[in-house]
This record gives structure tokens, sequence and C-alpha cells, in this order.
């Protein structure tokens, strides 16, 4: 049974930062891009981040481009989501995805295999 599980979220004033962390079991998990996504009350889950099973190479929403990072280790199957100087408008649940293979640098949700449960994220002083 594929498990995402998603850990580090909580309370952050603005201009902070937080590490998420996703942890993944069940599936191979070097043969999966990875990616966050997340979705504000009353709104579309949105892509931030992905990665690719390598860790190469990435795509990024504009709306977190230099101040968000993604990285993975693969050796304990856990992939993480930096961030930086974070906004009232992060504000989000945040879900980890992995995808068997993407038709695009931004991992489209039609293309994730697997979700997490998600982790809050609340920008707020």
């Amino acid at each position: 049974q594929v498990q995402l599980v998603e850990s580090g979220g909580g309370l952050v004033q603005p201009g902070g930062s937080l590490t998420l962390s996703c942890l993944a079991s069940g599936l191979t998990f070097n043969h999966y891009a990875m990616g966050w996504f997340r979705q504000a009350p009353g709104k579309r889950r949105q892509f931030v981040m992905a990665i690719d099973p390598e860790g190469y190479s990435a795509g990024t929403a504009d709306s977190v481009k230099g101040r968000f990072t993604i990285s993975r280790d693969n050796a304990k199957n856990t992939v993480y989501l930096q961030m930086n100087r974070l906004k009232p408008e992060d504000t989000a649940v945040y879900f980890c995805a992995a995808a068997s293979h993407t038709s695009g640098p931004n991992m489209p949700t039609s293309d994730v295999n697997y979700w997490g449960k998600g982790t809050q994220v609340t920008v707020s002083s």
C-alpha cells in the first residue's frame, strides 16, 4: 500500500520559513517524480513545485520562484519543500504527490498517481 505522509506544517509569521517533508512508502521512490501542490480554502488545488526522479530538474510555479526550493533524498524516500520569505497568500493545505510519468515539468494533476493527505501551513501575524 502506497503512503505519502507530509509533515512540518504549522503557523509562521510573514517573512518566516518552514520546511515540509514527505515520506513515501510502498513504492519504488526513485522511479517517481515528486511534487508539491497546495489548496487554499475555496480555491482549486494548484501546482507548487516538482522534481524528477534523479533530482536534477524541477518545475516551479511563478508565485513561489526565488522563495521555495524542492529537494529529495532517495536514500530516505523523502522529498522536501523549503519555504522562505513566506507570505499570507501562501496559506494553504500543502499536498505531496507522486507521478510515474509526467507530461511536463509542472506536473499536471492528471499525471499524479498518489497523493498525501496534506499538512496545513498558515502564514499570519
